[in-house]
């Protein structure tokens, strides 16, 4: 099996190579077609590429560029963080439940935390990622 963090990058990758080529802003629906990645995917490279001041959204539209997402992701991310400290793993249904944050920001935050190589994940029970800190 893959590494799991390993998939961020590779995901942030495609969505980076995809608005790149097109020379244009996508909506969440059209980079989902493009690239082929599930909604949970997406969030986790756009998180990445948000720790990595390349993207940046207006309402439901995505572009390369300087990042505006680091105070709702970035935020998370910090939470999370905080988690993992106290708890030492965590699931994504523990995460959003502990959190109070929704599913798609919580991938989104992982996707930050991966980025910044703060995190490692592994498959547990029922299939689900567990992640915890380095």
């Amino acid at each position: 099996m893959n590494n799991p963090i390993d998939e961020f990058g590779r995901n942030a990758g495609k969505i980076w190579e995809t608005l790149n080529s097109n020379g244009t802003a996508l909506s969440r629906t059209q980079l989902q077609k493009t690239t082929n990645l599930s909604d949970k995917a997406l969030h986790g490279a756009i998180g990445w590429l948000a720790r990595e001041n390349k993207i940046n959204r207006t309402g439901m539209i995505y572009r390369l560029g300087d990042t505006n997402l680091t105070p709702k992701i970035g935020t998370n991310a910090g939470k999370i963080w905080n988690l993992l400290v106290s708890q030492k793993e965590a699931d994504i249904t523990t995460i959003t439940r502990r959190t109070n944050i929704d599913e798609q920001d919580v991938h989104a935050a992982i996707g930050w935390l991966a980025r910044e190589n703060k995190i490692e994940a592994q498959v547990g029970k029922n299939n689900q990622l567990v992640f915890r800190l380095k």
